[in-house]
């Protein structure tokens, strides 16, 4: 008997439904792109006037700068794989994930930038050289512009990424607004941001410098923005984290679902309950039920559907035999 060989790439039978769950962020894939090229050339020019001209903070801000070249790119890669591989079978629920996965490493990266920017920091508050201040303050102000000008590339997209609703129903989650972040595009913009931070520390260190004489101000400024970096990592790496392991059933989504099978005319109780993300914003879930009424699994499946967030929804209904009197 022949079979049917569906290829992996093949568009879904009308029996059956998409796992193309995230319609992707194209506007923060080309800002991100660009922010790439720019970041690039400043790193060049950030870590060369830092050696040159002696300048701790402005060679940390370099080095910094290049860890998130690096990242930004990772990005890029992520939404490139993800929108590639979108319709490849082999992803049981899309390939979202891949985004996220490339927050996860931007994350790891910003942690190894921050040990070595508090390392170099502190061997040059013990060992102090002499900084040229002025032209270590003009390429720093350089830095800062282009950090600047990332960042506000890179807003848009994030921005864009907080406005998916969950339509007419109105079921929104209140304080789980982090459930529409697009932690990939989270992860270059915190790269930006903490650019900007270490310029704007660079800058402030290398001006006292050149005003008051306070050399120690450059190397101390490299260990505060360390810290900076390495606290706002931890909180990446915390949300990425969770996405990544489905460690996510205290999501207010999982009560809603509670709510609507105890409100349900049909009584029924939950036997087995998993919940995760496979979108900005999206879930998927399997819930195991057990009830005494002859009732199918596409009567409950029906209820659930009222919350948009719920894109894949899978039930089984266990029945209970019957309590004679």
């Amino acid at each position: 008997m022949p079979q049917t060989i569906i290829h992996p790439h093949a568009a879904p039978a009308p029996w059956q439904h998409s796992h193309v769950f995230d319609e992707g962020n194209p506007l923060a894939e080309r800002n991100t792109r660009w922010a790439v090229a720019l970041t690039a050339v400043m790193m060049v020019v950030e870590i060369a006037g830092g050696w040159y001209f002696n300048s701790m903070a402005l060679l940390a801000d370099g080095w910094h700068m290049s860890s998130h070249a690096l990242a930004l790119g990772l990005s890029v890669v992520a939404y490139v794989a993800a929108r590639r591989f979108a319709h490849d079978g082999r992803f049981a629920f899309g390939t979202w994930k891949m985004e996220v996965l490339g927050g996860y490493t931007s994350a790891v990266l910003l942690m190894l930038v921050a040990g070595l920017m508090a390392f170099q920091s502190v061997e040059r508050l013990l060992s102090p050289t002499a900084i040229h201040y002025s032209e270590a303050l003009v390429i720093g102000a350089v830095g800062l512009g282009v950090n600047l000008a990332c960042a506000w590339l890179l807003r848009g997209g994030h921005e864009h990424g907080h406005e998916h609703g969950h339509g007419h129903h109105g079921h929104g989650h209140g304080g789980d607004e982090h459930a529409h972040h697009d932690l990939n595009l989270r992860a270059a913009y915190m790269h930006v941001l903490a650019d900007a931070a270490t310029s704007v520390l660079a800058l402030a260190a290398l001006a006292a410098g050149k005003l008051w004489g306070a050399a120690w101000l450059d190397p101390a400024m490299g260990i505060v923005g360390a810290g900076l970096v390495a606290m706002w990592a931890l909180g990446l790496l915390r949300d990425s984290g969770r996405v990544l392991l489905d460690a996510e059933m205290d999501a207010p989504v999982v009560a809603e679902i509670r709510e609507v099978i105890d409100a349900s005319p049909i009584k029924a109780s939950i036997c087995d309950l998993h919940v995760w993300r496979v979108g900005k914003g999206k879930y998927a879930c399997i819930v195991s039920l057990a009830t005494h009424a002859a009732v199918e699994p596409d009567y409950f499946k029906r209820q659930l559907g009222i919350h948009e967030e719920l894109v894949h929804i899978s039930v089984e209904v266990n029945r209970l035999p019957v309590a004679v009197p």
